[in-house]
């Protein structure tokens, strides 16, 4: 059945599909656990227990979350080496260390504390739990920085020389491998996009519970959280995508090319395509929509400015323009959704309406998920714009797969589908439990905190929160 299908297509598959499902738990974990940080400061700066409520609640959530990312990053290291061994040999001695950093530095980090913040509440004092909930966040963000970082090197690799065995190796200092040209904007763009998609299902959450009741503290408190980082960070990742894509079109400019749509140069200025249905075969957008000269305006800050065109370069090194042309637009046209429920937020908190518009809170719930989506339709242009190539401009995608037959790659992509589906399924129906429960209200301190290191009295252990309290 799968004997005639070229084998580099079933394997670029199947890490297509793993590291998608994998991609959508860091991108909620690493917000996630900067959030509890942000509740846990705030309980400990002002002793409102709707923030320790709050904290107690994503700390479960965060628990299965994170457990489902590791899981399902074990099998991304085993891909190099059973689908991608040639990559693998070529790029180890900089893709190897670079992954190593991560594990030594980022996971030991979150493996060491995570216990601590999940189990020590009751076991330690306020500042040192405080400290292990800060460790974790840190860890993540440094996860994140290293994989961003081996990434961005195959994206624009730097600071290697190629030796005698054909391998890429470090050519002196490692200094250059790590700080790539587009490593800077590719960890700035990522990590946003994750605290984006964290505060967007922290803002679908609270406005779920708001709908059923809107007194809720927990739900007012989150809601109000999340809605301030939609409209005050979503300006901040557009800009950041701005300079990420100057960037690209600097270092990459065929993946530009490609998204915009630009197969032909453009002397006096390029004209910004909005849809169409591009087709590399007949070299055009067929029923093209565009508005003359706004793409030099944007990639070039002029609107007179020549761009090069996709002819400008060998066909045979065009990436398929017509998947991140519209994986682009998916990204670009969600980014702008999200701040447009960030300045709808705005309006509302200036009419005192925040926890006062249904309609507002029904378009936070359909706006939750729009940040998985976003991230994964920018992996999808980053990864599939480098094509055809997995070290960009060096090593070819054609040249970097295992010597495996059709059917050995096709079994284990079924099987993955399968687990997957069946697991992660199971684990994502257990969040979306947790998360239909309405936070608690009326406890002041979390469970069975030690009342000498929380320094309160057993009566203030389970005081209610007064009426301004709830207001807040």
């Amino acid at each position: 059945m799968f004997a005639s299908i070229d084998p580099v297509i079933l394997a670029r598959a199947q890490f297509a599909f793993t590291v998608s499902f994998h991609f959508i738990f860091p991108a909620f974990s690493i917000g996630l656990a900067s959030f509890l940080m942000v509740l846990e400061a705030a309980w400990l700066r002002t002793g409102k227990g709707v923030y320790a409520n709050l904290y107690r609640y994503w700390l479960k959530i965060f628990a299965v979350a994170f457990g489902m990312g590791v899981v399902s990053g074990l099998v991304m290291s085993y891909q190099f080496g059973t689908n991608w061994s040639v990559f693998s040999t070529k790029a180890g001695p900089i893709i190897g260390p670079l992954m190593a950093y991560e594990v030594l530095t980022a996971f030991f980090l979150e493996a060491g504390f995570l216990g601590v913040m999940l189990f020590g509440i009751s076991k330690v004092g306020k500042g040192l739990h405080f400290f292990a909930t800060c460790m974790v966040a840190l860890g993540t963000l440094l996860s994140a920085t290293w994989i961003v970082d081996t990434n961005s090197w195959m994206q624009t690799p730097a600071g290697f020389a190629i030796n005698a065995k054909g391998q890429f190796v470090p050519a002196g200092s490692w200094l250059p491998i790590i700080f790539n040209p587009s490593f800077p904007f590719r960890v700035a763009h990522t990590v946003i996009a994750a605290y984006l998609t964290t505060a967007l299902v922290v803002g679908a959450v609270g406005a779920w519970h708001l709908l059923k009741d809107r007194s809720n503290p927990g739900a007012r408190k989150m809601f109000s959280m999340a809605m301030w980082m939609a409209a005050l960070v979503t300006p901040v990742q557009i800009f950041a995508g701005d300079a990420h894509g100057l960037n690209t079109l600097e270092h990459q400019p065929a993946k530009v090319l490609a998204m915009e749509g630009d197969y032909h140069p453009s002397p006096n200025g390029a004209p910004l395509v909005l849809f169409g249905l591009p087709s590399n075969a007949e070299a055009r957008v067929r029923y093209e929509v565009s508005i003359p000269k706004l793409g030099s305006l944007i990639l070039r800050h002029d609107p007179d400015a020549p761009l090069p065109g996709l002819s400008d370069f060998p066909r045979s090194d065009w990436p398929p323009a017509p998947i991140i042309f519209w994986s682009f637009r998916i990204m670009v046209g969600l980014g702008f959704a999200m701040l447009g429920l960030g300045l709808w937020s705005l309006v509302a908190r200036l009419r005192r309406k925040l926890f006062d518009w249904p309609w507002l809170h029904r378009a936070a719930i359909c706006m939750g998920p729009a940040g998985f989506v976003a991230v994964i339709a920018g992996w999808v242009t980053t990864e599939v714009g480098r094509q055809p190539f997995t070290v960009y401009g060096l090593l070819r995608t054609a040249q970097s797969h295992s010597p495996l037959a059709a059917p050995a790659v096709a079994s284990s992509l079924v099987a993955f589908v399968l687990v997957y589906f069946f697991a992660f399924g199971a684990g994502t129906y257990y969040l979306l439990r947790l998360m239909a429960k309405a936070p608690e209200r009326g406890e002041s301190e979390p469970p069975n905190v030690p009342q000498r290191a929380a320094g309160i009295t057993p009566a203030a252990a389970v005081a209610t929160p007064s009426p301004a309290e709830e207001r807040s």
